[in-house]
């Protein structure tokens, strides 16, 4: 899983110890993590629905700013719903694999960060993509943030909405 110098880059954007083992999946040029893949339980046994969890700070803060624009509504409308049902299960389906099977108590639930449903948090589905999920949410994230982050997809919410 995660070597000492991941745990410390963790605990140093968390600002405390991370609770759960977990690996880093996807790097940066100069090898910061960027996406972390978690176990599917806490070190206590609590289910962690979150498998894919965006930790890079610049990215987090771009994605933010996508939501903050309305971006789970806008890309909720903008994906077809039968893909986003396909990555939600099998982002669930490879979390709930990673459970030991002698595991009794309570289990993760849901899809891409825990949601069943629809859209809950651009910044697991956008995890998820970069770590190689096939997920047409973190698709639509990946290409707003490509053409200028939130500001860009403001303007063309605007337009589509007769603001």
């Amino acid at each position: 899983m995660a070597s000492a110098s991941d745990v410390d880059a963790l605990t140093k954007l968390l600002g405390r110890a991370p609770r759960a083992a977990f690996a880093v999946v996807v790097r940066n040029e100069s090898g910061a993590p960027v996406v972390i893949r978690n176990a599917p339980l806490f070190d206590d046994g609590t289910p962690m629905p979150t498998r894919y969890w965006l930790v890079d700070p610049e990215l987090s803060a771009a994605v933010a700013r996508l939501e903050s624009a309305g971006g789970v509504r806008a890309a909720e409308a903008a994906v077809e719903p039968d893909d986003l049902a396909r990555a939600h299960a099998t982002y669930a389906r490879e979390r709930d694999d990673a459970i030991p099977h002698d595991h009794t108590g309570p289990r993760p639930f849901g899809g891409v960060g825990g949601t069943r449903v629809g859209v809950k948090c651009l910044h697991a589905h956008y995890a998820y993509f970069l770590a190689g999920g096939d997920d047409p949410v973190g698709r639509w994230v990946a290409e707003r943030l490509e053409h200028g982050h939130a500001a860009e997809w403001s303007g063309d919410r605007n337009e589509e909405e007769g603001a």
